[in-house]
């Protein structure tokens, strides 16, 4: 595990007047601790004197709080390993000042397993072992049996066509929706061919999903977000699950790089439910930087300009990527050297990203470039003049062969992320639902299952 902590004689917390203590090395500080706490990890002795900014004294006390504690064996450094959490020691969130900076230094990697640290320093959280343990087999079995079937994406960047260096699948939650979404949805340019019903198990997890990252938005929004308040453009509507991109990583080696989820149809200040089933693997997320020439590397690229954070994905692990996430935060998961292989996926990991979309961004209703084609919705992240505006684009350009053109429109939500035509979209699926509504009350002839003619 990357540290944060110098192993030069330095002082770990600025003061008008060092003490000894800040004289004393990282080295002697944790030579201290370990004979006052024996029994713990160095790994946990480290974080606990990180987090009190070097001092042995405040690290000692919280340590040695009565909370229960079971060893753990140190981990091969090859594979994802195991951190005791910094809460199971008294160390809250709100402990001390310095958990209101950041956690991470430019360059550098803090690795978190327990779900109270991943939600006080990321914008997800994570629930474990959320389904039941029969449940979250049956669930996987049915995905490694479909998961020779998945495709990699191939699209064009930078004039060269690439393959995503993983397997995925898309399913909705009905064969008409899988009609629908083949017909009349574009993503990255161009209509998806492989769209599936979702499977039976998939579908009876998604109940479970929603109500839990629900549950979860709720509670974000009143323990974490300021006055109690949901985010600008976030939908205050019930988020539901209704629809699923499966992404299959075979072995260490398989990966997908630093992106952020395509808004689109999702909207604004949208929230994502993440299950995981079969090997453990790294989720590392990094916040995305504006541009500003103090955070710029030597390269003169700002990747990577205040470190990043890994969070553990468990077997049967969820975990909520929330409204805070998409436009400020990248997210990835990195190649591994190594990994432990799961009893049932062997060397797979199979990843279920369920996902909100908004009928009122059906791509009948958004803007569409001079290709013809319905736009994409992108965020600003880096123009500090900008930052945070939304914006239509063409994205022909990622097929293969195509240059794509030019357009480019400025994107307007209300507070509540919906587009200026949300009322009439509104309106048009009510008087649908009320035809289909009046369709159903005809009666019918019986011998032939059609409604009967008045008249």
């Amino acid at each position: 595990m990357d540290t944060f902590v110098s192993r030069k004689r330095r002082r770990l917390s600025p003061s008008p007047e060092p003490t000894a203590e800040d004289e004393d090395s990282t080295e002697l500080k944790l030579a201290l601790l370990a004979s006052l706490h024996p029994q713990l990890d160095g790994d946990v002795l480290l974080e606990a004197l990180i987090h009190f900014e070097g001092s042995v004294q405040q690290a000692s006390v919280a340590l040695g709080r009565d909370h229960a504690f079971s060893p753990t064996r140190k981990p091969a450094p090859s594979r994802i390993g195991h951190q005791s959490s910094l809460s199971a020691y008294g160390i809250a969130p709100g402990d001390t000042e310095v958990t209101k900076r950041p956690r991470t230094r430019k360059g550098r990697t803090l690795h978190l397993y327990d779900p109270q640290d991943i939600e006080a320093h990321t914008p997800c959280s994570i629930i474990h072992n959320f389904l039941p343990a029969n449940e979250a087999d049956a669930l996987l079995l049915e995905l490694l049996e479909q998961a020779p079937t998945y495709s990699k994406l191939e699209f064009q960047l930078f004039e060269r066509v690439v393959k995503s260096p993983h397997t995925f699948c898309f399913y909705v939650n009905s064969l008409s929706d899988a009609e629908e979404q083949k017909a009349e949805y574009i993503y990255d340019g161009r209509k998806v061919e492989d769209v599936r019903q979702s499977t039976p198990e998939m579908l009876k997890a998604s109940k479970k999903v929603e109500e839990a990252v629900n549950s979860e938005i709720q509670r974000r929004i009143r323990d974490f977000y300021p006055n109690g308040r949901k985010l600008k453009y976030q939908s205050p509507e019930p988020w539901r699950a209704n629809t699923a991109f499966v992404n299959c990583y075979d072995g260490p080696h398989e990966s997908v790089g630093y992106h952020t989820d395509q808004l689109t149809y999702l909207g604004p200040r949208a929230v994502i439910g993440s299950l995981s089933l079969g090997v453990a693997r790294e989720f590392r997320i990094r916040k995305i930087v504006a541009e500003d020439e103090d955070h710029r590397k030597e390269d003169g690229s700002l990747a990577d300009a205040q470190g990043q954070i890994s969070i553990h994905l468990p077997h049967n692990s969820l975990l909520v990527m929330h409204a805070d996430m998409q436009e400020e935060w990248k997210h990835s998961i990195a190649p591994a050297q190594a990994i432990d292989p799961h009893p049932l996926a062997g060397n797979k990991r199979l990843n279920i990203t369920y996902r909100s979309y908004k009928d009122n961004l059906h791509p009948k209703y958004t803007p569409r470039c001079k290709c013809g084609i319905p736009t994409v919705l992108r965020c600003v992240m880096r123009r500090k003049e900008t930052r945070g505006r939304y914006m239509w684009m063409c994205h022909t350009n990622y097929i293969p062969g195509q240059e794509g053109c030019s357009f480019f429109q400025w994107a307007e939500f209300d507070d509540d992320g919906d587009p200026p035509w949300a009322w009439a979209a509104k309106a048009e699926k009510k008087t649908a639902v009320e035809r289909e509504d009046s369709l159903c009350r005809e009666p019918r002839d019986e011998s032939v299952g059609q409604p009967t003619k008045r008249g």
